[in-house]
């Protein structure tokens, strides 16, 4: 059910999340937009957000435990994160193209979108709580599912200019 109590692992992710999100908006790719989102992505990505930055504060069920084998699942969702990190400097060293915004990272197609998702599903896995987990997964669709659709819309265009 989960154990109410602040998590400062919880926060930890979240600061790793918004700071380069913060940086973003003062340097956006050349021609981003945000118009023409599908309405229910954009709905499921929003509900995700809210949904994860509640229950990575308001359980602590997430924070440092004694070491075992579950542990390995908080060491994989730090490991998306700074995996996340490392493609948000990529990302803010490049030209800061609509290219560069919708990269992989080492196999990892959309990178910016996908790593920090499957970050939270791990993390949710981690502290055994459902009401991380299913936020995370909505947020997945949305948030994906929108980068998707960007990225789909940038390669038609590249084919038809």
């Amino acid at each position: 059910m989960g154990t109410l109590g602040f998590s400062y692992v919880g926060l930890a992710f979240l600061l790793m999340l918004f700071v380069p999100n913060l940086l973003w908006v003062k340097a956006q790719p050349e021609g981003y937009s945000a118009r023409r989102e599908p309405a229910l992505l954009r709905f499921l990505e929003r509900a995700g957000q809210a949904g994860c930055t509640c229950a990575a504060l308001c359980f602590q069920d997430l924070n440092l435990r004694p070491w075992s084998a579950w542990s390995l699942w908080l060491a994989g969702a730090f490991g998306l994160m700074l995996l996340y990190e490392l493609w948000w400097v990529r990302y803010l060293k490049s030209p800061r193209r609509l290219e560069d915004f919708y990269s992989g990272l080492l196999g990892i197609s959309l990178a910016g979108a996908t790593l920090p998702v499957l970050a939270f599903l791990l993390l949710g896995v981690y502290g055994r709580l459902l009401w991380l987990v299913v936020p995370a997964a909505l947020l997945g669709v949305g948030h994906i599912g929108v980068h998707l659709s960007h990225w789909r819309e940038l390669k038609a265009q590249k084919k038809n200019p």
